[in-house]
Parts: C-alpha cells; sequence; structure tokens
C-alpha cells in the first residue's frame, strides 16, 4: 500500500501565498518524478508542475515564475509555493508520484486525495 497525504490548501486573497505539502508513505522503495495538477470546477484536470528525481523541473505557462516546486527526498515529499496568487489559481491541487513498491516492480502513478486552494479577489 502507498499512500499520498496532502496539506496546505485553504482561502487566500488575491496577491498572497501559500505552500502545499505531499508526502508519500507506505511500501515505497524510490520515487521517480513527482509533479503537481490542477482541476477547477468544471474544466480538465491540468498540469501546474512537476520534478525529476535529480530536481529538473517543468512548469505550465500560466504558473511560471509565481510557482516553485521541489521535493525532498529524505522525506519522500513534494512542496508547491504558490506566490502572487491569482483568482484564477482556484481549483483542487492533486500531487502524483510515480513510485516503485520492490526493488524489481515497476513504477506506477500514485494521486493525492486533492487539497482545495481558493482565491478571493
Amino acid at each position: 500500500q502507498v499512500q499520498m497525504v496532502e496539506s496546505g490548501g485553504g482561502l487566500v486573497q488575491a496577491g498572497r501565498s501559500l505552500r502545499l505539502s505531499c508526502a508519500a508513505s507506505g511500501s515505497v522503495v524510490s520515487i521517480n518524478g513527482m509533479g503537481w495538477y490542477r482541476q477547477a470546477p468544471g474544466k480538465y484536470r491540468e498540469f501546474v508542475a512537476t520534478i525529476s528525481s535529480v530536481g529538473g523541473t517543468n512548469y505550465a505557462d500560466s504558473v511560471r515564475g509565481r510557482f516553485t516546486i521541489s521535493r525532498d527526498n529524505a522525506k519522500n515529499t513534494v512542496y508547491l509555493q504558490m506566490n502572487s496568487l491569482k483568482p484564477e489559481d482556484t481549483a483542487v491541487y492533486y500531487c502524483k508520484a510515480s513510485i516503485r513498491r520492490g526493488h524489481i516492480a515497476p513504477y506506477n502513478d500514485y494521486w493525492g486525495q486533492g487539497t482545495q486552494v481558493t482565491v478571493s479577489s
């Protein structure tokens, strides 16, 4: 079993900051890529940012320069620092990690339960 537990969402005013965290626990042998996605009401889930096992990052154009993804491999945790938040950033944010549960097992994707971020104008 693998658990992905997210925290850090909430209600903030536009221009403020939030930091999301997502920790993987359970039968985790190694983690490859980790990332964040979001889904606004009535919209499809969309890519926000990813980070590789060695720290390489990618961002959606809509968040580049405002959001920063990072990870702590010792804690199996990925973070999303969100600055200069806008009302259009309002969504449920989901983390995802590519995890191997055994030394010869394949990598599989695991998702967090989602955390609500609401930005008021």
